[in-house]
């Protein structure tokens, strides 16, 4: 079974007023001023997993800042992974700065959120570091939530969207969070490189061709990481298509690489199966 961790779909209004949003949220206008970036709808989703042969795709919600337009995404999000028979997972998002976070989390955990994601605590206006994330991590723990954070590699190159949450403060919510599962985005920031897993954190290889390039992988299969790296491409900014044969240049042996694709997503996913 291969197993996306990491896509992004948008409900079609988004699509349909995108000079709109643009002027609303400075985030969103940051990733998709541009024409070339794309916006990508469940629809589109689901027609890339049937080419790319994808089993189940996480679908991640957006950081808005207005927290009526995280509210809106998460309707979208909800209906249409519960119209998919299991293929699309949501992660919802929320913005703790509102005052509104707590019965939004509930709301979406009844409804069949699996996770809460991709969070961008800087993008948002909040810190991890303080009440809100110790809100956060209680929320998750009370309704058996998975995290993902769009954590920042501190050197590299810059690009659109690149802020979110920095490596420390992640590395400081990782030791004050236990008992939650939380994934880190885009290798973590690059968490793997430098420190060994900490309990029940995972990291994903959403856009690993933009930032680090595959043969990564195969290093971080040698470590303690092996058994918390997942499968993310980041579409629609990657094909399912593409990234799937980046992971798989990246000389993984067959056991390692399935556990990649899927194998390491066990119990953050049950219902897949996993």
């Amino acid at each position: 079974m291969i197993i996306d961790f990491h896509t992004h779909i948008f409900p079609p209004d988004v699509c349909d007023r995108r000079e709109e949003y643009l002027r609303r949220d400075p985030t969103f206008a940051e990733m998709y001023t541009s024409p070339k970036a794309r916006i990508a709808t469940a629809e589109d989703l689901l027609r890339s997993m049937d080419e790319s042969a994808v089993d189940v795709s996480v679908a991640l919600g957006f950081a808005w800042r207005d927290h009526g337009d995280c509210v809106r995404h998460n309707d979208y999000l909800l209906d249409e992974a519960a119209r998919s028979d299991g293929r699309i997972v949501p992660f919802c998002t929320v913005n703790p700065a509102s005052g509104e976070a707590a019965a939004e989390v509930e709301r979406c955990a009844r409804a069949g959120a699996r996770g809460l994601g991709e969070l961008r605590p800087e993008s948002q206006g909040w810190s991890l570091d303080g009440e809100a994330g110790d809100l956060l991590a209680g929320l998750a723990r009370r309704h058996g939530l998975a995290l993902l954070f769009h954590v920042t590699e501190p050197g590299g190159h810059d690009y659109p969207g690149k802020k979110g949450l920095s490596l420390d403060s992640f590395r400081g919510f990782l030791t004050r969070s236990q008992g939650v599962a939380v994934v880190g985005a885009h290798l973590a920031g690059g968490l793997p490189l430098n420190d060994p897993p900490r309990p029940e954190a995972y990291a994903d290889t959403a856009a690993l061709r933009l930032l680090y390039g595959p043969a990564v992988l195969a290093e971080l299969t040698k470590t303690a990481w092996a058994g918390r790296l997942l499968f993310g491409s980041d579409f629609p900014l990657v094909s399912q298509a593409a990234a799937l044969a980046d992971v798989r240049a990246g000389g993984l042996d067959g056991a390692a690489l399935e556990r990649v694709l899927g194998g390491n997503v066990g119990g953050l996913l049950p219902s897949t199966g996993t």
